[in-house]
C-alpha cells in the first residue's frame, strides 16, 4: 500500500513567505499616500471625460435621431467609427498624433489632456447611443403635441422631450461611467501618473509586492465603482419619471 504523500509546506518555509507577505504590506501601507494621488488623477480624468462625452454625446444622439439625412449619416458614421476603434489605439493617436496645442484649455499635462480627449470622444460614441435609445423611448405624440400648441421643433426636443430622456438615460448612463472609470487605467501607456501608474512606479522599487500593490489598486477601484454606482442609483430614484419607476 503506497502511503500519501504529504503536500504542506514545511515550517521553515512558511515562515520566510509569510515574513516577506508582511514586509510587502507594510511597503504597501507605507506608500498609501503616493497610490491615493493616483486615485486623485483618476478620479479627475473619469469626471473630466465624462463631462465631455456628455457635451458631445447628448447632442450627438439628438442630431442622429432628429437632425437631416446629411447631418445624421455623419454623425452616425463617426459614432460606429469611433465604437469600433480599441480605446488603447484612440489614446495613442490623441496623445502622439493629435496636436494638442490647438485645444489648450486645460491647465494639466499634456498626457492628462491626451487621456481626457481619448475617453471623451469615446464615451460620447457610447453615450450618444443611450441618449439616443431614451429619445425614441419617448412617445412621438408628445413631439406633435408640442409643435401644435405653437412651439418648433426645436423647442418641442428641448422643452419636452429632452427632460425625459435625461432622466431616462441615467441607468445606461451609470454602466458608461464605470466603463471609463475602469478605461483610465490604460492613460497608463502614455505616461499619465493615475492609479495603476503610481501602483508600477513602486513594484519598480519593490518587486515582491507585486501581488500587494495591485491588490490595494483594485481595492480602490472597487470603492469607486460601488460609491459612483450608489450614487447614481439614488439620483435616479430621486429624479425618476412618475409611475415608470
Amino acid at each position: 500500500m503506497i502511503a500519501a504523500s504529504s503536500t504542506a509546506l514545511p515550517l521553515e518555509t512558511v515562515e520566510p513567505i509569510a515574513a516577506v507577505a508582511a514586509e510587502d504590506w507594510l511597503f504597501v501601507l507605507d506608500n498609501y499616500e503616493y497610490l491615493l494621488a493616483g486615485a486623485v488623477i483618476t478620479v479627475a480624468l473619469t469626471a473630466t471625460s465624462i463631462v465631455l462625452g456628455l457635451l458631445l454625446g447628448f447632442p450627438a444622439g439628438a442630431i442622429e435621431l432628429y437632425g437631416g439625412r446629411f447631418s445624421s449619416g455623419v454623425v452616425r458614421k463617426a459614432g460606429v467609427a469611433i465604437r469600433g476603434t480599441p480605446i488603447l489605439v484612440i489614446m495613442v493617436f490623441t496623445f502622439f498624433v493629435f496636436p494638442l496645442e490647438w485645444l489648450y484649455v486645460l491647465p494639466a499635462s499634456e498626457p492628462f489632456q491626451a487621456a481626457v480627449l481619448a475617453l471623451g470622444v469615446r464615451s460620447a460614441a457610447y453615450q450618444s447611443q443611450i441618449f439616443r435609445g431614451a429619445l425614441r423611448s419617448i412617445d412621438p405624440g408628445q413631439l406633435e403635441a408640442a409643435q401644435s400648441i405653437g412651439m418648433s421643433k426645436r423647442e418641442a426636443i428641448g422643452y419636452v422631450l429632452v427632460p425625459q430622456a435625461l432622466r431616462r438615460s441615467v441607468p445606461g448612463f451609470q454602466n458608461e461611467f464605470t466603463i471609463v472609470l475602469k478605461d483610465t487605467s490604460i492613460a497608463f501607456a502614455i505616461g499619465l501618473g493615475e492609479l495603476l501608474r503610481h501602483s508600477h512606479d513602486l513594484m519598480t522599487q519593490q518587486t515582491t509586492a507585486a501581488l500587494e500593490l495591485f491588490v490595494f489598486a483594485s481595492l480602490i477601484y472597487f470603492l469607486l465603482t460601488i460609491s459612483t454606482n450608489r450614487t447614481l442609483d439614488y439620483v435616479n430614484d430621486r429624479y425618476a419619471i412618475p409611475g415608470e419607476g
